[in-house]
């Protein structure tokens, strides 16, 4: 009799613990945010920087993908309507100073800049960028997973010229 209660305490114990950590992953599948639409109008301050497309980083990886495209400000990163990423756990914006940036990036152990956590897996959205930020020191914009440590889309950026 003490076996089969110490026996279902310790079922209950791993089902909840499973059940949990199974509710964390599930989540964001399940009830995800709703698109944004944020418009740039009276947020910009001087001309667009860079501008540059998501992609699906790896492609053996249909969990986590992205497209769309995302442009540079002096004061903002906007991404654009037709920005969407697989849903996941928290999901952050960085601006990442390496251009290739691929599955094998270590992107965490970068001197990136966190722009916050994504607002939504589809829609335009809008990041200000740090005062004293140098954009020209970055070349991408990505989305990462600081839950698990995982690249899910990551945006390479080309410089305007100017006039």
């Amino acid at each position: 009799m003490k076996n089969l209660i110490i026996g279902l305490l310790l079922g209950a114990m791993l089902g909840v613990t499973a059940g949990f950590a199974l509710g964390i992953v599930a989540f964001p599948y399940l009830f995800p945010p709703a698109p944004v639409n944020e418009q740039l109008t009276g947020l910009v301050t001087g001309a667009r920087v860079a501008a540059g497309r998501f992609i699906h980083a790896d492609p053996k990886d249909p969990l986590h993908h992205g497209r769309g495209g995302v442009q540079v400000y002096q004061n903002l990163v906007h991404l654009e309507s037709d920005f969407e990423v697989g849903p996941g756990p928290k999901y952050h914006l960085y601006l990442v100073p390496d251009a290739d940036v691929g599955p094998d990036t270590a992107v965490d152990e970068t001197m990136f800049v966190d722009l916050g956590r994504l607002k939504a897996f589809s829609g335009s959205q809008n990041y200000p960028v740090p005062p004293g930020t140098d954009l020209a020191d970055y070349g991408s914009v990505v989305v990462w997973c600081e839950q698990f440590g995982v690249l899910i889309s990551p945006a390479r950026l080309v410089a305007d010229t100017p006039p």
